[in-house]
């Protein structure tokens, strides 16, 4: 057999372990093993928070069990209910319509341990009548950077999760990007910003680059150029503070090619355009959340 743990092959018994100091030392299952799932597994392998045997995920899709456990040798398992008996904790990575179910499958298996819900709008009040339990839950939101490392992440704890168990979580997540600490209620404007964000980002990235093409670069060298501006920009607003008005003013001096830029960026609204833009994703998330 390979590296992986696959199937109902376990190796040692893996056993509940405690929150200690703010560092989760026990099994973490992942019921769904997707892409965000395989971007946690990839941050928490590489900076040494967990070992390949304290990682185990679920799915319906043995296929892609197979992929995680040669690729990270982690134990995979097609019974989501072996999973959470294993696990310390639980996370929570499957599409909101198929939650009901899966809830219903696992509920009586978690208990008490921790659950992290991955789950889009699907909200702590929803989860907690799922379970039949109001503790130990906790909603997190990640977007797509994730899967570089580069995540902006949100979570949302239920009123009964200690300091240490906050920390734990934040520990994970914190391998993939930036992590925000926020009542539930800011979840829809977070969904407008950081979850819809990067397509919109993406449109930046784009624009820019046909404007490099329609000045005589290569399309390969101006999205090269312009993907590495804004990455770049955003590197230095982060690391150093620096408010984005003070940095714009940096770059755009008297009567030169920045300000004519911007004077054309202004002209055209753009700056309203972003408002509107996240305005109108909050909306839609709020609308969406009423629908379930």
């Amino acid at each position: 057999m390979g590296a992986g743990r696959t199937g109902d092959f376990w190796g040692e018994k893996l056993m509940d372990r405690e929150i200690n100091q703010g560092v989760l030392t026990g099994a973490l299952a992942f019921i769904g093993a997707g892409n965000m799932t395989e971007a946690i597994v990839r941050g928490v392998l590489t900076a040494g928070s967990f070992k390949a045997t304290e990682l185990i995920a679920s799915d319906i899709s043995v296929e892609r069990l197979d992929q995680l456990s040669r690729k990270y040798a982690i134990c995979t398992t097609s019974d989501n209910r072996k999973a959470v008996q294993e696990a310390a904790m639980i996370v929570l990575a499957v599409k909101p319509q198929v939650s009901d179910g899966v809830l219903a499958e696992i509920r009586d298996e978690i208990k008490e341990k921790p659950v992290i819900s991955m789950m889009a709008g699907v909200t702590l009040r929803r989860l907690a009548a799922q379970l039949g339990r109001t503790t130990q839950l906790i909603r997190v939101m990640p977007n797509l950077p994730v899967q570089v490392a580069a995540g902006a992440i949100a979570l949302s704890p239920g009123s009964d999760i200690s300091p240490s168990l906050l920390a734990s979580v934040r520990g994970i997540f914190d391998t993939v990007g930036k992590t925000s600490v926020l009542s539930e209620a800011m979840l829809d404007a977070v969904t407008g910003l950081a979850a819809s964000g990067p397509a919109f980002v993406a449109v930046v990235i784009e624009a820019m680059a046909d404007g490099g093409v329609k000045n005589g670069l290569t399309r390969e060298t101006a999205l090269s150029l312009a993907a590495q501006t804004v990455y770049g920009t955003a590197a230095m607003i982060l690391e150093t503070g620096m408010h984005p008005a003070e940095l714009k003013d940096r770059v755009a001096s008297p009567g030169g090619t920045t300000i004519m830029g911007l004077q054309k960026l202004e002209e055209g609204s753009a700056r309203a355009a972003f408002i509107a833009a996240v305005s109108a994703a909050t909306e839609r998330s709020k609308e969406l959340g009423r629908e379930k």
